[in-house]
């Protein structure tokens, strides 16, 4: 086995020259009072960026956060102008109830008055929130208002007509809730 090192040969002008300019391509020139200056307001204006950056993140996280809180909150509130509309509904219904747990035999007739008034009270109430009744009685059948729960036999109205509404169908302004439960007329077998 040989222990000898291998052989060094110095450099040549040639290539002493070459690793020199090597050597200063990795070494930067030093930068000019003015460069300094320019990047110092590069810099301050990147920062600047960055703050202003993290402000907007920062308020648009905010006004998500506000949305979804006040969504919520009207998801929450949606029925609260219907419900004031319904308490004083509510309130004349406790006073006819006790006003029944009072009444002498002669009281009937003003009980039913009473109730009647509630009762349109509570329509008008409904109807102010938008609420329709989808009167079907004598008309003809449309399957996007009505729903036929029987036919009958029928020599007095054509057929397809509404002969008989059993329950009464509602909309709350074009969109239908319920529709009208209803009988309608089919010619006679002969």
């Amino acid at each position: 086995m040989n222990n000898t090192m291998p052989e060094v040969k110095p450099p040549t002008d040639m290539e002493s020259a070459e690793t020199q300019n090597q050597a200063k391509a990795l070494v930067p020139e030093p930068l000019s009072p003015e460069q300094i200056e320019d990047l110092k307001t590069q810099a301050a204006k990147a920062d600047e960026n960055w703050q202003r950056a993290l402000r907007t993140a920062a308020d648009l996280d905010n006004f998500k956060k506000r949305a979804s809180r006040e969504k919520e909150e009207a998801i929450k509130f949606a029925n609260e102008s219907l419900i004031k509309r319904l308490v004083p509904v509510l309130d004349n219904f406790d006073a006819a109830m006790a006003a029944a747990n009072q009444a002498q035999g002669g009281s009937v007739q003003s009980l039913q008055t009473g109730v009647n008034m509630i009762l349109q009270q509570l329509k008008n109430a409904l109807a102010e929130s938008g609420l329709e009744e989808v009167d079907a009685t004598g008309k003809t059948f449309d399957p996007n208002l009505h729903e036929a729960i029987s036919q009958q036999d029928s020599t007095e109205v054509p057929e397809g007509q509404v002969l008989q509404q059993l329950r009464k169908g509602y909309k709350l302004r074009e969109r239908l809730i319920r529709p009208a439960s209803v009988m309608v007329a089919k010619k006679p077998a002969a």
